[in-house]
């Protein structure tokens, strides 16, 4: 029901045939307002072809209206301690391990990785808001066991979560490395050192101005393709995120499961992120339940 596919194409088709879509930029400076503000016009616009088709489309759009929320999470809030809001990252690891949901995504990640590694170097990775690490170990161990060498980094602006990260790459023996990296600059990111931009149910922490500077600074250091995976926006999924969640015992985590439910972007919200960033359409995406995924072709492999 929070897809709203009818109506939002509805409404994204007529601002296209206005010269409206896709907004046009040249200086990055002016990537995150201007995808902020067109956001902000097609949901406006989304609601007006809600209304003209009638009380079917108009129903959801309230309901999605409803939901939606602009809620900051417990483990994003820096007014939390820091202690915390480390066991609630652990919290989401464990979560993922429980749902088997690293090795999904890895099933997601392996086809593009494998069509990388044809050059026969290996494959840079760099994952975004990483946390704990986990998919960025799990990428690691699929590559090695595939034969595929691979140099994954892993960013996180968390200090105890990189130490703690290079710790454990360095026990496991993993080409792992842990970093802090401004996930909108990518400064201090040598250039052509990364081949895949990756970020992991994380996409709904960011406002979509900010995702499309992630894109935007993902192509111009050379990367080959971006991907984004979070969870599919929908009903069912707004009350089945907290009550797995829930299954950790922590409270705000739980919360946090929420929260974060309310916010996953649907995916045209993505499909128009990607395309403001690129300015085109070579992008796609797609579901595989629970998941949405973002696939943005950006450099051609060297």
């Amino acid at each position: 029901m929070l897809q709203l596919e009818t109506t939002g194409y509805k409404a994204l088709n007529d601002l296209r045939s206005r010269g409206e879509f896709p907004p046009k930029w040249t200086n990055i400076g002016d990537l995150e307002q201007l995808t902020d503000q067109f956001m902000k016009r097609f949901q406006a616009e989304r609601f007006e072809a809600s209304k003209e088709l009638g009380p079917g489309f108009l129903i959801p759009e309230l309901i999605e209206q409803m939901i939606r929320t602009g809620d900051v999470e417990h483990m994003d809030n820096e007014a939390h301690d820091d202690r915390d809001r480390l066991e609630w990252v652990r919290a989401l690891d464990r979560m993922n391990r429980m749902t088997l949901s690293y090795g999904h995504q890895c099933d997601l990640l392996m086809p593009v990785i494998e069509e990388l590694g044809r050059s026969g170097k290996p494959v840079g990775i760099l994952e975004l808001a990483a946390g704990s690490g986990g998919l960025a170990f799990a990428l690691a161990e699929r590559a090695k066991r595939s034969g595929i060498g691979v140099k994954v980094t892993a960013s996180d602006i968390v200090p105890d979560m990189i130490s703690e990260g290079n710790q454990i790459a360095a026990e496991r023996i993993l080409p792992v490395s842990f970093r802090q990296l401004n996930a909108f600059s990518l400064d201090g990111l040598e250039p052509g050192s990364v081949d895949l931009v990756v970020i992991s149910q994380s996409l709904h922490h960011f406002t979509p101005g900010q995702i499309a500077l992630m894109i935007a600074q993902a192509e111009r250091h050379g990367a080959s393709a971006f991907i984004g995976i979070d969870g599919f926006r929908s009903l069912l999924l707004t009350g089945g995120v907290p009550l797995v969640a829930s299954l950790q015992g922590i409270l705000p985590f739980t919360l946090d499961g929420l929260t974060s439910a309310r916010k996953f972007y649907s995916e045209i919200e993505l499909d128009i992120i990607a395309a403001i960033a690129t300015g085109k359409s070579a992008h796609h995406v797609e579901c595989s339940w629970p998941l949405s995924i973002l696939h943005v072709p950006l450099n051609q492999p060297v």
